[in-house]
């Protein structure tokens, strides 16, 4: 992607924001907010930005304690480019391609997807690099990465794609020091760590190597009192990380989810915690609303196969790797699969 003079311009900012975190934090973070209301192109964006800023008007507000929790430890160039990937590829300029595309090939398109990748030979890194390239012609520039095994394998998807930003959902045992070694090389990439009872080895050596990540946990019915109540996010603040993810099981009834989507929203206005929660589904929605256009999340299994919300198989007789993303999202609006699919 070639830097357009606003790229350049947004990008001088950023780094100008990011060292002065450093140095003020407290005045650093507002700086930074009221950069993205500068740079806002439509009322929703423009309400999202001002809700941060009323966010930040206490002084006493944890989320001055995350940025210095953050910036403890993290490297402010990866912050950087990750900020740069995410923020203005994938939601300023990629929102633009979406949009228009939608309106040119008449289907969805997601601001992010997520794929649970596993390409464990030559082939299967030039099928994910087609899905990728394809993907960033229509204007996605976020990815969720979630391989089955040997999340190490991915990197080299990262490494071909500078310009998205990518989320890489893996377990802490995994975090051995190759693995360590290439997402420190690659500042396009965020960890994020299943909770478990490995987390806080692997935070620690994520905060050593100067790389920020996240955490998600998979939460059900028998979580709800824990999330209401803000235990879980007190534990999970613990460990540092950006954002704290929560994601629905797949029998997690509705009214759970609701309840959790209302909590982590009034956390988040209130700042009640030195992590950002988020709710995998509900913020997906909102996102994209942000962008303006497109649908929420898009996620496929190791086949290619598209996913429901519960994880369940549909379109089996269509994949990735036979139609296409295009031909994937044509699907997803039409709820057809031609003769030519299967």
């Amino acid at each position: 992607m070639e830097k357009t003079m606003s790229g350049i311009l947004i990008e001088a900012a950023l780094k100008t924001t990011l060292h002065r975190l450093r140095d003020d934090p407290e005045r650093g973070i507002r700086s930074l907010v009221d950069l993205g209301v500068r740079f806002s192109r439509t009322p929703v964006q423009q309400r999202f930005f001002r809700a941060a800023q009323t966010a930040l008007e206490r002084e006493d507000s944890p989320y001055y304690d995350l940025v210095k929790d953050l910036f403890s430890y993290a490297d402010p160039d990866r912050l950087l480019r990750f900020g740069m990937n995410l923020g203005y590829h994938s939601c300023i300029c990629g929102s633009k391609q979406i949009r228009d595309n939608e309106r040119r090939l008449g289907c969805g398109i997601p601001w992010a997807v997520l794929l649970q990748a596993d390409p464990e030979d030559a082939d299967g890194f030039a099928r994910y690099e087609e899905v990728l390239s394809e993907g960033e012609k229509l204007g996605i520039f976020t990815w969720l990465l979630h391989p089955s095994a040997a999340p190490e394998k991915v990197l080299d998807l990262a490494r071909a794609h500078p310009n998205s930003a990518f989320f890489l959902l893996c377990e802490a045992e995994q975090l051995q020091p190759d693995l360590i070694d290439g997402i420190s090389e690659l500042p396009q990439i965020m960890p994020v760590l299943r909770w478990g009872e490995e987390r806080e080895e692997g935070d620690a050596e994520l905060r050593y190597a100067r790389v920020p990540y996240c955490t998600w946990y998979s939460y059900g019915e028998q979580d709800l009192p824990a999330i209401r109540s803000g235990d879980l996010f007190l534990d999970a603040e613990q460990g540092k990380p950006v954002f704290t993810i929560l994601v629905p099981q797949a029998d997690c009834h509705e009214a759970v989810r609701l309840q959790t989507r209302q909590t982590v929203d009034r956390a988040r206005r209130e700042a009640l915690y030195r992590t950002i929660p988020l709710e995998l589904e509900w913020d997906g929605a909102s996102i994209q609303q942000v962008i303006g256009g497109g649908t929420t999340l898009a996620g496929f299994d190791s086949e290619g196969h598209l996913l429901d919300r519960d994880g369940g198989v549909l379109f089996p007789g269509a994949s990735l790797f036979t139609v296409g993303l295009t031909g994937m999202l044509h699907l997803a609006s039409s709820g057809k699969v031609s003769e030519e699919s299967a």
